[in-house]
């Protein structure tokens, strides 16, 4: 039938008058209106089954993918009460369409022991990259991922890092921009990537230098932190890598100049009192780091090489040393000067050079050994001088009583982890790991007194013992918070450095005494060498029973290779 408009004619019914349930023409109509009517869902309750739970009138409906208890899940429905509103919620009723996430207690693997894994297996059985080019498929991206891989290369060797985590991180970013048939190679001072699209293909090929190195742990760990995310992140670009590469660059060091000058007067102060000596001899050993401190920042401003740096740092302490010698006063000059050298021991370039040489880059580990010995040589020329005038003078330094072994285990773990702290400020840390640094560096001291003073075991076996507990808890608090190790390890380390062997062996020298002096100084280089061999192992016996994730799995892959060989086996 039709509408009867004003002038009471029949109009014809439009086509949205028509429904696909109105009866055709000539069938009976039902016994209710079709406006009445609401169609039946199939997901209705059937007639006769009584509801679980009558909603109210104004309630939400709940949904089967909000977890219980949230702010958006209802809390009258079926989901989330019992029949009088005031249950426990009882979960989703429906499983979501992608399944039940897995809950997981911790992250997966870092991208170290990943990256590392890969680099020692040959090219042809390196699974494929987890996923495709990050929204950067052309060829012409090529040449970007291989020059950001370089700086973060770059930041990181500078920065301290050992060779073999270099490799692994610059890796880590080509792989997670698609590049598969990728080769890093790190030396002292040169970086290079090589890149091959196919075996038919010609390979590119990119290297960078490095120039300048500077010690700034907070870069280091920034750096780490870019590159989890450009492993961990689908969508992080090339672009987004250079912005947060160059805030990194820009970002100003945590502690100003004059605070690493205290840190250095600290530091020396420290050590005295871990030799045996008393609050004065504190006093006069921070004061003469501080100045050797202000004479080496002196030479650096006006671009003398970082020996004669070492030779201008080391003179002052032991020109105090020498003067309170002169003066007879009640003060042990050689606690003075022992401690100055512990300031300029090079631990950390030493740690690095034995690390890189035990896992199989020979060439950056001989530099770095190479750049320690001149290091060490300019300490040599500097206290030697100072030491040769001061003989000439009449000072009076007793080898044999020159440093007392009184045991005062209270004033030396506070001295060891005040030693630990002012080491952190000169590595520039970031202030979360200060309190962990310093806390390793007290476990170190106390394993070490332990061993040494009470068992009566020799020092170079209590160093070495001491340094693998610094390297084991190193690593292990790195893997907690996926970051680097050196934070962690390079200041604890510092009350293990050999200073008072060092001193001695300077002393015999310059008292013309040969074979004394030859002792003390080889003796000085085992204690550093077991440091540095104690702290790897450490870090290898962390990894030790840690197997790399297989890529897309979450189960255990094959245990990591081992470092490169040279006799095949």
């Amino acid at each position: 039938m039709g509408d009867i408009d004003e002038a009471g004619e029949h109009k014809p019914q439009s086509d949205e008058a028509h429904s696909a349930f109105t009866p055709p023409l000539g069938l009976p109509m039902p016994s209710h209106p079709t406006e009445d009517e609401h169609p039946t869902s199939e997901f209705a309750l059937p007639s006769g089954l009584p509801p679980e739970v009558v909603e109210g009138p104004n309630e939400a409906e709940g949904s089967a993918f909000v977890p219980p208890g949230s702010a958006d899940q209802p809390t009258g429905g079926p989901i989330g009460s019992t029949a009088s509103g005031h249950g426990t919620p009882r979960g989703p009723a429906f499983t979501p369409p992608h399944g039940i996430p897995v809950i997981r207690l911790t992250k997966e693997t870092p991208w170290q022991d990943r990256m590392r894994t890969m680099l020692r297996m040959p090219v042809g059985e390196r699974p494929a990259p987890e996923r495709v080019e990050k929204h950067e498929e052309s060829v012409h991206a090529v040449p970007r991922v291989l020059d950001i891989t370089l700086r973060i290369g770059e930041i990181l060797l500078a920065g301290g890092e050992g060779a073999e985590d270099v490799e692994a991180a610059m890796f880590g970013v080509a792989h997670a921009y698609g590049l598969e048939r990728c080769e890093p190679t790190v030396t002292f001072t040169l970086l290079s990537i090589s890149y091959q699209p196919s075996l038919v293909d010609d390979p590119i090929t990119a290297s960078r230098t490095v120039r300048r190195r500077a010690v700034d742990y907070t870069r280091l760990a920034a750096v780490f932190r870019l590159v989890d995310d450009i492993t961990s992140q689908d969508d992080f670009t090339t672009e987004e890598a250079y912005r947060r590469l160059a805030e990194i660059r820009r970002n100003r060091h945590p502690y100003p100049g004059w605070a690493l000058t205290v840190a250095s007067g600290a530091l020396a102060g420290a050590a005295s009192l871990l030799v045996g000596g008393g609050w004065l001899v504190f006093v006069a050993a921070a004061l003469g780091a501080m100045l050797g401190d202000r004479l080496a920042w002196l030479a650096s401003g006006r671009g003398l090489p970082e020996f004669y740096q070492f030779v201008a740092a080391a003179m002052p302490p032991g020109a105090i040393g020498v003067a309170l010698s002169l003066a007879h006063a009640n003060v042990q000059g050689s606690a003075v000067i022992t401690g100055g050298l512990f300031a300029l021991i090079p631990g950390r370039a030493l740690v690095a050079g034995v690390q890189d040489g035990l896992t199989g880059y020979y060439i950056t580990a001989a530099a770095r050994l190479l750049e320690v010995m001149y290091l060490i040589v300019g300490i040599v020329v500097g206290v030697l001088t100072v030491l040769y005038v001061g003989l000439r003078l009449g000072a009076n330094f007793n080898p044999e009583a020159a440093l007392r072994g009184d045991e005062r285990p209270v004033v030396q773990l506070f001295s060891a982890m005040l030693l630990a702290l002012a080491f952190c400020v000169l590595l520039q840390q970031e202030r979360s790991t200060v309190l962990f640094a310093t806390l390793n560096g007290g476990v170190a001291w106390l394993v070490y007194g332990s061993m040494h003073d009470v068992a009566g075991i020799p020092a170079v076996a209590s160093t070495a013992a001491a340094a693998g507990l610094v390297g084991l808890f190193g690593q292990l608090l790195s893997r907690y918070r996926y970051a680097s190790a050196l934070p962690y390890v390079t200041a604890a380390i510092g009350p293990l450095l050999p200073g008072s062997a060092t001193y001695f062996g300077l002393l015999a020298l310059a008292q013309k005494n040969m074979d004394s002096g030859i002792a003390s100084l080889t003796r000085a280089a085992s204690l550093a060498l077991a440091i540095a061999i104690g702290v790897n192992l450490g870090n290898e016996i962390a990894r030790l029973f840690l197997r790399a994730p297989v890529p897309g799995t979450d189960v255990g892959g094959p245990l990591r290779r081992a470092a490169k060989r040279t006799r095949g086996f």
